[in-house]
This record gives structure tokens, C-alpha cells and sequence, in this order.
């Protein structure tokens, strides 16, 4: 969710302003929160009773620029993340209109559409339960929601999936090796040059999600004249030529 339809990370720049006095940056801000080593749910070792101080081995006296969270810094923000109550509620669309967009597409289209995510828990309901209640409020009624760890691969091959979408290379990768869903890669403008190894592992790259709404939708409406939905998104995509 996050990256792709929720903007985590302007509202964790707003909170890092509030922290620090100035808006910084993540070190790696398309990572989600779970799978950094600040996340709340792996909480960093204090010293001396002093909880931004922290045995973390990858800090060094190199500073980094003054836009960039340094690591102790970032463990403090997810502290402060996990004390929000019901943060994952706070977040913005990164595209005004895509859940409902989204919605409307499943509605009519008969599509099954299940929402993965590895957000950590924060004060409030549950993850999960976050989850569900952002999306409704942006227009996606009874959403499956998942909260998951490990391999998106694994997890697309359990669950049978047919298509994944995430802004994560690296979990496209693992949709590749791990299963036969086939996956598609969100990568907008402003992250610069799309990975120039995707397309040849097979993964499809598009600029928005409303760019892969679009070959979504027009392969199903197509696929009802000539059945092959897979095969046909994978040629607007640009990764298989037509028969």
C-alpha cells in the first residue's frame, strides 16, 4: 500500500520536522517500515538509559547531508510512529482518487483485489484494521487487507495471485522468482531512471498507478473478444511481443 497508494513518506517528513526542528529525509525512503532496522517493531538497544543513544554498529563519525536522517534519528522517528494513535489513518493518496478509481475497476470488471502490506503495529487499532478503515474512507468498500512479512513471491503463489503491484524492485523480483503472478513495478517520474534490469526480469514498470489501472482494465475489456488477459497486459507492458 504504502508507495503505491498511500504517501508514508510525506507524512513521515511532517513528523520528522515536528522531531527534529527541519523536515529530513530517509536514508532509503522507499523502504517500508518494517523491513528498516528502525522499525517499532525491532526497537534499538539504549544506552545508558538514554533512548537516542543506540548500539547500532552502523553508525560512524561520517555525517551525512543535513536533508538526510542519520540512523539514530530514524530509529527515534519510528518510536515516535509507533506512539501515534492510529497513524496509518493519517495518510494522504499519493494519487487523489486511485482507490476509488481502483474500486470502481474491481466493481465492475469482477476482479478479486487483496491489499498486502508490512506496516508495524502503532497506538490504536490494529494494522490491519487501519488499513481497511483508510481505504474505505478513500472509496474501497470491505478490503482484504494482509499484513504480511517475507517474500511477496511466496505470498503471491500461496494466494494464487495473478498480477502484484509495489514500488519495490526487490519485491517484484521475488514475485518473479517465487511464483507465476506476474509483476508490476511503480515507479514515478521523480525516483529517476527506472531499474534498467526489470524489464529483462520480466517486470512490467509503470509511471503511475493510474497508468497501470489503465493497461489493466483495457487487457480485461479485450480479453472478453479474445481470451489471454495475462499474456495481453504483459504486451502493453512491453514485455511480450504480439503474436
Amino acid at each position: 500500500m504504502d508507495g503505491v497508494l498511500a504517501d508514508m513518506e510525506a507524512e513521515l517528513l511532517s513528523r520528522s520536522a515536528a522531531l527534529f526542528g527541519s523536515p529530513l529525509s530517509r536514508r532509503d525512503s522507499s523502504a517500508t517500515p518494517s523491513s528498516t532496522a528502525s522499525a517499532p517493531s525491532e526497537p534499538p538497544q539504549e544506552i545508558d538509559g538514554d533512548p537516542d543513544a543506540t548500539a547500532d554498529p552502523s553508525m560512524s563519525d561520517e555525517s551525512p547531508s543535513a536533508a538526510t536522517m542519520t540512523s539514530r534519528q530514524e530509529r527515534r522517528l519510528w518510536r515516535h510512529v509507533a506512539t501515534v494513535e492510529n497513524f496509518w489513518e493519517t495518510l494522504k493518496e499519493i494519487e487523489p482518487g486511485a482507490v476509488s478509481r481502483l474500486a470502481a475497476l474491481a466493481a465492475s470488471r469482477r476482479w478479486e483485489v487483496i491489499f498486502l502490506t508490512k506496516r508495524p503495529a502503532t497506538s490504536g487499532a490494529t494494522a490491519q484494521i487501519q488499513s481497511q478503515r483508510w481505504l474505505v474512507s478513500k472509496g474501497f468498500e470491505l478490503p482484504s487487507v494482509y499484513v504480511v512479512q517475507g517474500s511477496r513471491g511466496l505470498i503471491a503463489k500461496a494466494l494464487a495471485l495473478d498480477f502484484v503491484i509495489d514500488d519495490r524492485p526487490e519485491n517484484c523480483l521475488d514475485v518473479v522468482v517465487d511464483s507465476k503472478a506476474r509483476a508490476i513495478l511503480v515507479w514515478r517520474e521523480s525516483q529517476g531512471p527506472a531499474p534498467v534490469a526489470a524489464k529483462r526480469l520480466g517486470i512490467g514498470i509503470v509511471k503511475s498507478v493510474a497508468e497501470c489501472l489503465d493497461i489493466l482494465s483495457q487487457a480485461d475489456a479485450e480479453a472478453s473478444e479474445k481470451p489471454g488477459v495475462l499474456d495481453r497486459v504483459m504486451q502493453l507492458l512491453g514485455l511480450k511481443e504480439p503474436a
